[in-house]
């Protein structure tokens, strides 16, 4: 199996600082897996953290592709996987698309006639469980340089009950958690931005804007218009085709909150979170069905289910070879 597309890297230069993007060409039709998994030795000095930012990655991201590895001492000489190898998320390809369950944003630049047709994909933060990033359509309808951070009133009531009072408006700095760019979202009270607190870049951890690391937003910045479309999806399962075989890759499905608590013994597990419910949203094989059929509405392929299974459960986030197309479309749809 070809596991890699071309990757161009691109420099940007500013004084002293230097941003690094990846860009990826979009495949042909008929392919929608891009990239390639690589690994890394490890250095007496890192971190997993300092490992995947290096390398466009997030902190799930690294973590579920290297179980077993200490995230703060992974130790020197470990060979660490980079799983820099992405099944495009489903719908048209265009705009910006925030895949939720992956902790992933893609960017697909408006392409002229004649030129070649790229993709830029980097990590994000999301929101909490109980500050949840909504999902929808949406576009990018202004930009800001050194941002100052308006706190909502939600936000100053969490942190004064904490016992850490903030001020109602942060200005531009190193203790702005907006960092130093910002688009605002159609969605009021939403950005995307970069921060203060890169190691927590890849996690669920926002009020419910998505962070991204300080480098990348600063490129990124530079590249997306006002109007942009932005589309936010929640797709743990993504399957696409590479040439005649099927490609999975999944990650864990995201908790999701219920806004009232239900009396039964398992609403005692929410401690930390005494006002909701956790709930999943689907089981993995749910989302497995749903992208099969998706990717096979127009061309006829095979799924092996036990390897789908065994891949939903398992959730590393790594694309794997999962079934291939069939010429017969009367053919089942699945073997063992």
């Amino acid at each position: 199996m070809n596991r890699s597309m071309r990757i161009i890297p691109v420099f940007c230069v500013l004084l002293v600082h230097v941003a690094k993007a990846e860009i990826y060409e979009l495949p042909p039709e008929g392919y929608d897996v891009i990239g390639a998994i690589s690994t890394v030795t490890a250095r007496e000095e890192d971190t997993l953290v300092d490992i995947a930012r290096r390398h466009g990655l997030g902190y799930e991201d690294i973590v579920r592709a290297n179980p077993g590895v200490n995230v703060w001492v992974p130790g020197k000489g470990t060979e660490v996987i980079l799983p820099t190898r992405f099944v495009l998320p489903p719908g048209p390809r265009e705009g910006v698309i925030l895949n939720l369950a992956e902790y992933r944003l893609y960017y697909y630049p408006k392409v002229r006639d004649g030129e070649t047709a790229y993709v830029m994909t980097y990590p994000i933060s999301i929101g909490r469980m109980d500050w949840e990033t909504p999902l929808g359509r949406t576009s990018v309808i202004s930009k800001v340089r050194n941002p100052s951070w308006y706190v909502p009133q939600s936000v100053l009531d969490e942190h004064a009950a904490d016992g850490r009072p903030l001020q109602r408006i942060v200005p531009p700095g190193p203790e702005n958690p907006l960092g130093e760019y910002a688009m605002r979202l159609g969605l009021p009270g939403y950005l995307i931005h970069g921060t203060n607190r890169p190691a927590g870049v890849g996690m669920r951890v926002t009020h419910g804007c998505v962070r991204m690391f300080p480098e990348d937003i600063e490129y990124l910045f530079g590249k997306i218009d006002v109007s942009t479309a932005v589309r936010i999806i929640n797709e743990p399962v993504k399957m696409g085709w590479e040439g005649n075989q099927l490609v999975i890759e999944v990650h864990p499905v995201l908790a999701v909150v219920l806004p009232e608590v239900i009396e039964t013994p398992q609403a005692e597990i929410a401690d930390d979170v005494p006002d909701v419910v956790i709930v999943e949203a689907k089981d993995p094989l749910t989302y497995v069905t749903e992208q099969f059929i998706a990717v096979t509405g127009e061309r006829a392929g095979q799924l092996d289910w036990h390897l789908a299974e065994q891949i939903a459960y398992r959730s590393d986030g790594i694309p794997t070879l999962v079934g291939q197309g069939i010429k017969n479309a009367a053919a089942s749809a699945a073997f063992e």
